[in-house]
C-alpha cells in the first residue's frame, strides 16, 4: 500500500516522532523512507535576491541542512527499513510538494500544533503540504 514514504524534517522533536511513526508503517508495508530537509534560502523568505551579500555562505547552510537530517535520526533505531536521506535548499513548503510528486504514496510530517489561529495568520508548511499534496498526508503531533 505505502512503498514510498517521505518524511520533511526540520530536526525537531515533532519530525522525530514523525519519523518514528513512518518507521513503524514502514515496518508494516514493507516501504522505504526518505527523510527530507529543505534548508531555506534568503530567497525563500523574501523572495527576491537580495542586494547585499550574507555573513553565512550557501556552504554553511547546507552543513545545517545536513545536520537536521543527523538530529532526527540521533537515536532512532530503523531496524530493517530502507531510508535514504536527501537535503534541498530552497522554500520549505515548495521542496517538499516537490518531493512528493516524486512517486511517493505517503507523507508523514510533524507539526507543532500552534493551533488554528497562528496557523490562519502566520501560515504553515504543514498545512500548504497537506492541502496540495498530491497523496495522503499523515501528521503527527
Amino acid at each position: 500500500m505505502f512503498k514510498r514514504i517521505l518524511v520533511p524534517t526540520d530536526g525537531s522533536e515533532s519530525s522525530r516522532r514523525a519519523l518514528k511513526s513512518a518507521l513503524e508503517i514502514a515496518n508494516k508495508f514493507n516501504s522505504e523512507i526518505e527523510l527530507f530537509h529543505v534548508t531555506p534560502t534568503p530567497e525563500a523568505y523574501y523572495g527576491y535576491h537580495m542586494g547585499f551579500t550574507s555573513i553565512i555562505d550557501q556552504e554553511q547552510i547546507d552543513k545545517s541542512g545536513e545536520l537536521a537530517l543527523e538530529i532526527t535520526l540521533k537515536g532512532i533505531d530503523i531496524g530493517n527499513v530502507h531510508l535514504t536521506k536527501k537535503h534541498i535548499s530552497g522554500h520549505a513548503a515548495s521542496g517538499i510538494l516537490d518531493e512528493v510528486r516524486r512517486e511517493f504514496d505517503l507523507v508523514v510530517m510533524g507539526t507543532v500544533g500552534h493551533g488554528a489561529l497562528t496557523g490562519a495568520l502566520i501560515g504553515s508548511v504543514t498545512q500548504r503540504v497537506m492541502a496540495q499534496s498530491p497523496c495522503p498526508v499523515l501528521i503527527v503531533k
